[in-house]
């Protein structure tokens, strides 16, 4: 049993790093698109070594520890951020067979290991002792605090409308037709929530580079500036992920006699196209002011995310009684 546990553990973890280093990849390359300018095409075919190469640059790199900080928190800062976003998968069933762990919670358990990825900026920031990265360390974790309450209550009311907290069941429900359609309002609260939870453009405040040079992990090289770049990758994976199970029908086909193409791949076409939103969203619009990202989170996103969760669950307990 265990060793069938570590086989899944395996089959979940390796293809996310891989995923992970090709997402470095096509980012750049959709960024260079968009921009009318070439992006990595050199090392490999078409640059498809390049997310290698800058592994190797990265690990090769003098790990610096600055001398006043707070050494064995700021060794472990990055650590906690990694793990935090690959233990999230355990829960999403991203194959047709399920996930490594079927939890009855699996909602609940993923919300909470996304929560306690905050620690890990909170400790890189606090643990560094520099005031640059204090700064950021603030900023990103006032940004992801705000913007996980309204992404629950998200959660919360597609799974009041499931009737469950388990990822299978939320993705079963949609079999006669993606939740997309009837909660598109919340569909679109979700994505720009997504985007600040994983500080992307145009919610990139933490690491404001005109402003803070980086942010919270400013005086991170070498390995440890890397899990944290991973960790922010498998995070934006993540959320992409989160939005096919949720929004567009996860591992289920869109038409039924597409029933012939594994599930797997439906939720990876289904979270490319997310990404490659993300990414878009990226290469067009400018980064908001600070007080206007704290202004959207709280007076408009979580009022409106309230609203939604009260109504959708009045509309059911009197389907119910009906």
């Amino acid at each position: 049993m265990a060793l069938y546990v570590f086989i899944q553990v395996l089959a979940t973890v390796v293809p996310l790093l891989l995923a992970v280093a090709f997402l470095t990849l096509v980012e750049r390359r959709v960024m260079g698109a968009a921009q009318r300018r070439q992006g990595p095409n050199v090392w490999g075919f078409a640059g498809i070594l390049q997310p290698f190469f800058d592994g190797l640059k990265l690990l090769l790199k003098e790990p610096v520890l600055p001398s006043n900080a707070d050494q064995p928190l700021f060794l472990w800062a990055p650590i906690l951020a990694f793990l935090t976003s690959q233990a999230a998968w355990a829960a999403l069933p991203t194959s047709a067979a399920g996930a490594v762990s079927d939890l009855h919670l699996g909602t609940m358990y993923v919300l909470a290991i996304g929560s306690l990825g905050v620690y890990g900026v909170l400790l890189a920031g606090w643990a560094s002792n520099s005031k640059y990265a204090f700064l950021g360390c603030c900023r990103s974790v006032a940004q992801m605090i705000s913007y996980e309450l309204p992404l629950g209550m998200v959660v919360l009311t597609v799974c009041v409308i499931a009737n469950s907290l388990n990822w299978r069941c939320l993705v079963a429900v949609q079999e006669e037709g993606w939740l997309l359609w009837p909660l598109w309002p919340l569909a679109i609260i979700w994505m720009v929530c997504s985007l600040a939870e994983t500080n992307r453009a145009p919610f990139d405040l933490p690491e404001a580079e005109a402003e803070l040079v980086r942010g919270y992990n400013v005086e991170y090289a070498s390995m440890g500036f890397r899990l944290f770049f991973i960790a922010e990758y498998a995070n934006l994976l993540l959320m992409g992920t989160i939005t096919s199970l949720l929004f567009l029908g996860g591992t289920l086909a869109p038409f039924g006699f597409l029933n012939i193409i594994p599930g797997a791949l439906w939720l990876a076409l289904k979270t490319t196209f997310v990404v490659f939103l993300f990414i878009w969203i990226r290469a067009t619009l400018p980064r908001y002011r600070y007080d206007q990202l704290m202004n959207l989170g709280w007076k408009a996103l979580l009022p409106i995310t309230l609203a939604g969760f009260v109504a959708n669950a009045t509309m059911v307990h009197v389907f119910t009684l009906i």
